[in-house]
């Protein structure tokens, strides 16, 4: 399928649409946020200041109104962007929820695995995901099985890298940016539209959440944040690209449960995987009983600012994002 002109317009309305709803949307939702007392700690900070929490939702609206402008300019395209816009609702009310009122750290990777169901409910997939070399694989009965695991693992190493400043835009919005290049090459229409409905939502939320950060995003952003990839990847058919592009977010979400045998909350690990030293630098936690996490291998060889630590993240995601170009390029020639 090739991109035409007017996917391309549709795209640039998307992406701008994102952009501004969400940018229009964050400097109230920051003092609302404020004045109800929905505050986290920064616990990599001395001071430990309380910031905002919740700010997710800013990301939620952007992804909302430029689903709603895509599907009026494009009506071939309802049951994608539908599918999209409603697993990442689904994926942020649960977010919500553990935010407002902690889950369970097993429930939540079941509830996550819901978001899914639009998707499989509107039969915005197709059962034969592209794999370099081997060229198109054929899953027709596992593939169905599959996407609620890929909603459950996705949302959830994107919420495990959400712990610094600035860590979980900037690292998906390098990894999106990768992501355009290959729906380009592919010729993802949808692939394309909804990494740019995400982009946009993302770059305008970065402002607020980059060091030092004026808001986090709380369970209610990153899961649906991470739900939206999922969606880019099923119904952009670019399952094993994404799954480059985002490989430091699920190499890290896989570390965490090895190390920590198991699904646990965050507040409930009480040996911190990094401590923060009188000079400010982020430090690895040497205790054997600590967590491992991707953040700990950057720190293994010296202490780093946490600016330093999001850095090499981006820059790693990056790398990440050029091994998907490249795999991209793999699967055209396969």
């Amino acid at each position: 399928m090739n991109i035409s002109e007017s996917s391309l317009l549709i795209t640039v309305m998307g992406f701008l649409s994102s952009l501004l709803a969400t940018a229009l949307v964050m400097p109230p939702l920051v003092l609302k946020l404020k004045r109800m007392g929905v505050m986290g700690v920064d616990v990599h900070k001395l001071n430990r200041p309380e910031i905002p929490e919740m700010g997710g939702l800013g990301i939620i609206v952007g992804l909302a109104v430029s689903s709603v402008i895509v599907m009026l300019l494009d009506n071939n395209s309802v049951p994608q962007i539908s599918a999209f816009l409603l697993s990442s609702l689904i994926a942020g009310l649960i977010g919500a929820i553990d935010d407002l009122r902690p889950l369970n750290a097993k429930v939540k990777p079941i509830l996550t695995a819901f978001a899914g169901i639009p998707v499989l409910l509107l039969g915005v997939y197709n059962p034969r995901p592209s794999v370099p070399i081997i060229g198109q694989m054929r899953l027709t009965i596992i593939y169905p099985i599959l996407i609620p695991m890929a909603y459950a693992v996705m949302a959830n190493a994107v919420n495990m890298l959400d712990v610094f400043n600035g860590a979980m835009p900037g690292s998906c919005i390098v990894a999106l940016a990768a992501l355009i290049v290959v729906s380009l090459l592919l010729r993802s229409k949808h692939g394309l539209i909804l990494s740019a409905i995400l982009l946009g939502s993302l770059i305008a939320y970065w402002r607020y959440n980059k060091y030092p950060a004026r808001v986090f995003a709380g369970d209610v952003g990153s899961l649906s944040v991470g739900a939206a990839i999922a969606s880019i990847a099923i119904i952009g058919r670019m399952e094993f690209v994404t799954v480059v592009a985002f490989l430091p977010h699920i190499t890290n979400g896989f570390i965490i449960l090895v190390s920590i045998g198991g699904f646990l909350e965050r507040r409930q690990i009480k040996i911190r995987p990094t401590f923060l030293r009188p000079d400010q630098r982020l430090a690895a936690n040497p205790d054997p009983r600590a967590p491992l996490t991707f953040v700990g291998l950057i720190l293994a060889s010296e202490p780093l600012y946490e600016y330093e630590v999001v850095k090499a993240l981006i820059i790693i995601t990056g790398f990440c994002g050029l091994l998907a170009i490249v795999s991209a390029l793999l699967i055209i020639l396969s």
